[in-house]
């Protein structure tokens, strides 16, 4: 014979445990976000022309002309493509 009490309890019990999980694992998530948006933003408005950049989908190239939220980088020589300075995702 089963117990339903004790099979309802332990299923609370459960779920406030994977509820107490979730929250630290979202409090910690967060915290991490905000660090590295703050360090990306400082990237963005640090941006200076001859540096060596890397945006989004791994292409390397050196930043020749930045005019407000468009920079000119240079892939390969005689080869400038316009991106959004957002677009840069580290500097070397």
């Amino acid at each position: 014979m089963i117990n339903w009490e004790v099979v309802t309890w332990t299923c609370i019990t459960v779920a406030v445990l994977l509820g107490i999980g979730a929250l630290i694992l979202i409090f910690i998530s967060s915290k991490n976000i905000k660090k590295k948006t703050s360090e990306l933003k400082d990237l963005h408005l640090e941006l200076k022309t001859g540096m060596k950049v890397m945006f989004c989908g791994a292409i390397y190239g050196k930043v020749t002309k930045i005019k407000g939220d468009i920079v000119e980088v240079e892939i390969a020589k005689n080869v400038v493509v316009s991106v959004s300075r957002y677009a840069i995702q580290s500097v070397d």
